[in-house]
């Protein structure tokens, strides 16, 4: 009894490192399980408008510490050219009015557009800010007729499902007005098609996936920059965003998995007979609030 008595601090100081080793193997395990079941934190990740076959790119291995970026990138003086205020005046006054001369035209001609005015006009949208300095774009410029009709089988064949059972109601009633549906004649006849592609990620020398963050969001600037560039040099375009289609048109035009069609877009002069919507634009105080 009295060696029992004696041990039994020793067994129950025993016994309660035991119970805490076992706690925190649990309390370890469940906190793996919380980390791998939660989303991981990307805030540049543009929740709201991203692809849905972008969640399987999640799982794969992504470098966290380097991301192929120079460490210290130099900095060099900044020269801007500033005018004097009735110049800038009348500049932003011109621009507005050849931007709000933009169109969106379905009817384009089949006249050749010098193929350096495209060049340049894509030059532009690539002077597009992006997160973190990744440029995450791709466009493709297609001129081939074979290839141009390709891409409106594919995009006819989905639209007429979108039209018909996927886009509902609502929204095809909201077209009708525009008098616009599944047929795209024009992306046989436009000289060009621009499809703008995302970058979702990029590949390191070493393999691994190369973050390329807030994609979205700066592939879109640039596309508006694009669309400007154009009008700017006379052409003319409607945006499309080709529903269902992104998949097949990237097989076909050979792109990566980790690209993903985010627009498209004909491009070129009107036909001489082309017609657009009798639209209006918001007046300036129902789009600008001065805090």
């Amino acid at each position: 009894m009295e060696l029992f008595s004696s041990l039994t601090p020793v067994l129950l100081a025993i016994i309660c490192v035991l119970i805490g080793v076992i706690l925190k193997k649990i309390n370890g395990e469940e906190e793996k399980r919380e980390t791998k079941s939660k989303p991981l934190n990307r805030p540049w990740v543009d929740e709201d408008l991203k692809d849905g076959t972008d969640h399987h790119l999640e799982e794969e291995e992504v470098d966290e510490e380097w991301q192929g970026l120079d460490e210290d990138v130099a900095h060099v003086p900044f020269f801007a050219e500033r005018y004097p205020e009735d110049e800038m005046i009348e500049r932003s006054k011109l621009f507005y009015e050849l931007l709000n001369k933009r169109r969106s035209v379905r009817f384009l001609s089949d006249e050749p557009v010098p193929r350096e005015v495209i060049d340049n006009v894509i030059r532009t949208a690539g002077t597009s800010p992006s997160g973190a300095h990744t440029e995450p774009w791709t466009f493709v410029v297609v001129q081939d007729p074979h290839l141009k009709h390709k891409i409106r089988e594919i995009v006819e064949e989905e639209e007429e499902i979108n039209y018909k059972k996927r886009m509902g109601d609502r929204w095809v009633n909201d077209l009708k007005r525009l008098r616009t549906n599944w047929i795209k004649e024009y992306l046989d006849t436009a000289p060009y098609l621009i499809l703008i592609f995302k970058q979702v990620y990029g590949r390191l020398p070493n393999g691994k996936k190369k973050t390329h963050y807030y994609n979205e969001i700066s592939v879109s600037i640039a596309c508006g920059i694009l669309l400007a560039a154009l009008q700017n040099a006379g052409l003319y375009t409607v945006t499309s965003t080709p529903l269902n289609c992104g998949p097949q048109l990237r097989v076909l035009l050979q792109r990566p998995a980790n690209e993903k069609l985010l627009l498209l877009l004909p491009v070129g002069y009107p036909k001489k007979d082309a017609t657009v919507p009798a639209l209006t634009r918001k007046p300036l105080e129902d789009i600008m609030v001065v805090m």
